[in-house]
């Protein structure tokens, strides 16, 4: 069976509610024949259900960024998945880098948000990813595997197939640097080789898998051409849509 292909927009922390809803319409009206192509894009919280609006009848889906992991609570400043499935969003971002090294978030938080978001009927993107220090160590596989060990404690086999994994090398997200072709195809494989060990070959051949950290419209060709590499998590290059869109019409 041919493995789902995403083009997934993470806005992070950027736009206005006006710039948002523009840059979905930009978006939907400049996307070609895509086939069974996905286009996901991860849209600030506030502006969530803008975005849900404005891709109406659209092939986009809208995610978050980011839930807690409670259905509701005294937790002031987070988000449900209650919430986030309210507003209509499909997909939920779970481990991002920036959320584990900057909010300091752990492989037990993505755990937790992963099998709540799918008790609520959200799709985790979950995210993976070495630092330059563990890459330059030789340890990236120690990292990877610890990761996904982390994020799919516990989950059913059955399960495991709502999710779609983002391998992110922290050392190339935000700072220009690009995994070669070749470097990430081989973490995807990786990745495709501890997923059939955890659960079985059929879930691995079938799970997408996406590589994240400063794709751009010049080196998407490249990266998308390879095996193992069924799409893209895009940062900085899909806030404007011709970008984006350049990336998700290679």
């Amino acid at each position: 069976m041919k493995r789902r292909e995403i083009f997934a927009g993470n806005w992070k922390m950027y736009k206005t509610y006006s710039d948002a809803e523009k840059t979905i319409k930009s978006l939907v009206e400049g996307l070609g024949n895509i086939g069974t192509r996905e286009v996901v894009v991860f849209s600030p919280s506030p502006y969530a259900k803008a975005c849900v609006e404005a891709a109406k009848n659209s092939p986009i889906a809208v995610g978050m960024q980011n839930m807690y992991f409670e259905d509701e609570g005294a937790f002031t400043g987070e988000v449900s998945p209650i919430m986030v499935k309210d507003c209509g969003c499909k997909y939920i971002l779970i481990g991002h880098s920036e959320r584990r090294h900057v909010f300091g978030e752990t492989d037990l938080d993505v755990n937790k948000k992963a099998k709540l978001a799918l008790k609520h009927g959200l799709d985790p993107m979950v995210c993976i990813g070495e630092l330059l220090e563990e890459r330059e160590k030789g340890t990236t596989s120690e990292v990877i595997k610890r990761q996904i060990d982390g994020a799919f404690d516990g989950i059913s086999p059955q399960e495991a197939l709502k999710i779609v994994i983002a391998y992110e090398p922290v050392w190339a997200i935000g700072t220009g640097k690009v995994a070669t072709p070749e470097i990430a195809e081989e973490v995807h494989v990786l990745v495709r080789k501890l997923i059939a060990e955890k659960y079985d070959q059929a879930i691995s051949d079938i799970m997408p898998i996406l590589y994240g950290g400063s794709v751009k419209p010049d080196n998407i060709s490249g990266l998308f051409a390879q095996e193992n590499i069924d799409g893209v998590l895009v940062g900085g290059a899909s806030l404007e849509a011709n970008s984006f869109l350049s990336i998700i019409n290679v």
